[in-house]
């Protein structure tokens, strides 16, 4: 997740980084946005699954918004990892 928006209006955008880059790295693929304060969020189902299948992992924080976007359950379990 990128962090976006200034001091107590921050805004995130959910993106595909490489592992060995900095967390503000490189961005791959830019696959979704999620607003905490208002709780929307717009993803890109196609190019998750894409991502997914092609050996992403996801983490805790994604992994929970798509759980509460109930994309998980409308894919399938396998992108869930290893410790779900």
């Amino acid at each position: 997740m990128r962090r976006r928006g200034r001091k107590q209006r921050m805004t995130y955008r959910i993106v595909a980084i490489d592992a060995q880059s900095r967390r503000e790295g490189k961005v791959i693929r830019e696959i979704g946005f999620y607003n905490p304060r208002k709780e929307e969020t717009q993803l890109d189902v196609s190019a998750i699954i894409s991502l997914c299948r092609s050996g992403a992992k996801l983490t805790e924080t994604v992994r929970n918004i798509l759980k509460r976007a109930k994309l998980l359950e409308r894919v399938g379990t396998e992108f869930q990892g290893e410790n779900s």
